[in-house]
């Protein structure tokens, strides 16, 4: 019998190493990429206060760029979570009806495959899907302001689609048997029973994977910058705050690297998804938690 302060030394032992990991590559960058956005490196590294965030807000030209950028975000944003989602629940439901039940194994591989394939690969597959000289399409959606990040966004929809799918898809299979054979035999039809027993069961997940998908495309670069670079046009209409960081810490497309403000960039970003997420977590999720089993 292993005694109570045993078993706890035992338990921090086994958690100490995951610990310093998180803590060395996400805790401490995290940590000082917020305190360098207080200090001034062309000054010596003489601490400036909220210098870099008046600058940041108040400079005509760099605050052009940074709300640009997040109205960018939102739209990328936007764009999932209207598209991706449904989407992506339409296909669990399908997965997990009486229609394709022998080749659901089949086709839940098949839509997730995109999900597994590089950013790279799948940039360079859409250009010459979409390339007006010999694709299918003869208007250049990612030269054009108005279309070009819809186009991007709806790339980066079609890639990761699975991931909501899959999510969803082990929500839907989870709801107990004997529920839906209740359902059944008070005679709903397989529409209701979807729409008012099985989705209500389902909406801490699909709250989960909206607040999920809110983070990733706000932490978004991989996409843009693989199909446009650093500084994504036309005339910055696919720059977002990902690919803005990117510009303005490393320096690129003839901007000058400048840290302390790329650093207040990325804790911008941070502070606006960590209000927005903390948000969601106190006032959703705990009411959608209600309508869990």
């Amino acid at each position: 019998m292993i005694r109570t302060g045993t078993r706890y030394r035992l338990l921090a032992l086994f958690v100490l190493p995951a610990l310093l990991v998180y803590g060395g590559f996400a805790v401490y960058p995290l940590l000082s990429s917020v305190a360098l956005s207080f200090f001034d490196s062309d000054n010596g590294g003489s601490f400036a206060g909220l210098g870099n965030y008046i600058y940041l807000f108040t400079d005509p030209y760099v605050s052009e760029r940074f709300w640009n950028a997040l109205r960018n975000s939102v739209l990328f944003f936007g764009i999932h979570l209207v598209v991706e989602l449904p989407i992506g629940l339409l296909m669990a439901a399908l997965l997990t009806s009486n229609s394709i039940r022998r080749s659901r194994g089949v086709y839940r591989t098949l839509l997730f495959i995109p999900a597994t394939l590089s950013v790279v690969i799948v940039g360079f597959l859409w250009r010459l899907i979409i390339n007006p000289l010999w694709g299918l399409v003869s208007f250049p959606l990612l030269g054009d302001a108005a279309t070009a990040l819809p186009t991007i966004s709806l790339m980066s929809v079609w890639q990761y689609i699975g991931i909501p799918m899959i999510f969803l898809f082990t929500a839907l299979i989870a709801i107990p048997n004997d529920i839906l054979e209740a359902s059944r035999i008070d005679g709903a039809r397989a529409w209701a029973t979807f729409w008012q027993i099985k989705f209500p069961l389902i909406l801490p997940q699909f709250g989960l994977i909206t607040i999920l998908t809110y983070i990733w495309t706000f932490n978004g670069f991989d996409i843009v910058y693989a199909l446009n670079g650093s500084a994504p046009g036309p005339n910055y209409s696919t720059d977002i705050l990902g690919t803005m960081f990117y510009r303005t810490f490393f320096g690129s497309s003839g901007q000058v690297a400048d840290t302390d403000l790329g650093a207040t960039i990325a804790s911008v970003v941070f502070f606006i998804i960590l209000v927005t997420t903390a948000a969601y977590f106190v006032v959703l999720q705990r009411r959608l938690k209600t309508y869990e089993l």
